[in-house]
């Protein structure tokens, strides 16, 4: 299983902390020093049958500042998910990749249930 975090991020930490807890074992990557690449990106956003929005860090400041909320509707997926390939930190974390599961942010009752 793949974890993608940024180390400093809070909601990371807990996230991370509730794995050690529940003795699952994850890779951990550093999502800006190794951000996803579109490949990667694409592949994950296939198979997680999520709207591509949720794969946005929306509350992030490089979100607010490149105006993401007014632009993405008027890009197509593959702009998006190129944009998103440009910088680990308007990817939503942390996010989980396993198999042909993808979780993006850390809500403790859908972890429970699908982990």
């Amino acid at each position: 299983m793949l974890f993608l975090e940024y180390p400093k991020c809070s909601t990371c930490q807990k996230a991370k902390k509730w794995l050690d807890a529940h003795q699952i074992s994850y890779t951990d990557r550093h999502i800006v020093e190794e951000n996803p690449t579109y490949e990667e990106l694409k592949e994950w956003y296939e198979k997680s049958g999520l709207p591509l929005k949720k794969f946005f860090n929306t509350s992030g400041l490089v979100y607010k500042e490149l105006q993401l909320k007014d632009k993405l509707p008027m890009m197509s997926e593959e702009e998006q998910l190129r944009l998103l390939a440009t910088n680990g930190m308007l990817v939503k974390r942390p996010l989980i990749v396993k198999d042909a599961l993808v979780l993006t942010g850390f809500k403790e009752a859908e972890w429970e249930e699908k982990l």
